[in-house]
């Protein structure tokens, strides 16, 4: 038995050599002092996050204009090569005239905000103390433990809109506070209940305004005469047309029309 505890002992070490469970040993040791600092980066980093905004361009369509909107770019400019359309619609071929669509100015701009995990905004302060006071105020309430609070960097405060931005020293304390919604500032021996929220700041960038002709919409006309007056039969009778591959066209999205003065 002993002799074949031994053999398995050397098997193991054969197929794991000291070295490599050395290597393991130190690699784990260093993927968790990574994880420890990460955590605390974490900790004191600030959340921020971006997007990016993007206006519609609205279009008026006239009287006796239509909108045909397809799912792909060639066949859109191929509609508008052709030019002129007969469109059945109930025993009549209506000539209908496919032009590009000349879009309005829009806006485009990426906004990025970015939520302290040091600070927080103190809102509805009662309007009792001057404003060095109400200062100090804030510093002492809102660095008591007890409380949740903890220790003050620096109090902002605004007297006239009512609000204030403090900074805490030690990361945690905000997240703590804010849990509340709201906290005890006491003035006088009275107990008044402001409003605390994170503390964000946003800013623009990259601030475009943009201009151009829409790929994949085409802008028909020659609709002003129809004896047809219900705009959802006569967008039926247009996508139908430009549904059929024969008619230059192909899957269509959307169709709207205007038979009235504006739409």
């Amino acid at each position: 038995m002993a002799t074949d505890e031994k053999e398995k002992k050397q098997d193991l070490k054969e197929e794991w050599p000291a070295e490599e469970v050395m290597k393991d040993e130190q690699n784990q040791k260093l993927i968790d002092e990574l994880e420890k600092e990460n955590i605390h980066d974490r900790q004191f980093s600030n959340i921020s996050y971006s997007c990016q905004v993007s206006s519609k361009v609205p279009y008026e369509l006239q009287k006796g204009q239509a909108l045909i909107t397809f799912e792909k770019e060639e066949v859109a400019q191929n509609v508008i090569r052709m030019e002129s359309h007969h469109v059945q619609m109930q025993g009549v071929k209506v000539k209908v005239m496919a032009k590009p669509v000349s879009l309005k100015s829009g806006v485009r701009f990426q906004v990025h905000v970015e939520v302290s995990k040091m600070k927080i905004n103190v809102t509805e302060i009662p309007d009792e103390l001057p404003e060095s006071q109400m200062r100090d105020k804030l510093e002492l309430s809102f660095s008591k433990s007890r409380y949740g609070g903890g220790e003050v960097e620096s109090v902002e405060y605004d007297r006239q809109a009512r609000n204030a931005v403090v900074t805490f020293v030690e990361s945690g304390v905000a997240d703590r506070i804010l849990k509340m919604k709201d906290y005890a500032l006491y003035i006088n021996e009275n107990c008044h209940r402001v409003m605390v929220a994170p503390f964000m700041e946003t800013h623009l960038e990259k601030f475009q305004v943009f201009s151009g002709v829409s790929k994949k919409t085409v802008l028909l006309s020659g609709l002003e005469d129809l004896q047809i007056t219900d705009e959802e039969t006569v967008e039926d009778f247009i996508s139908i047309h430009f549904q059929r591959e024969k008619n230059g066209g192909g899957e269509v999205e959307v169709v709207r029309c205007s038979l009235g003065n504006l739409t």
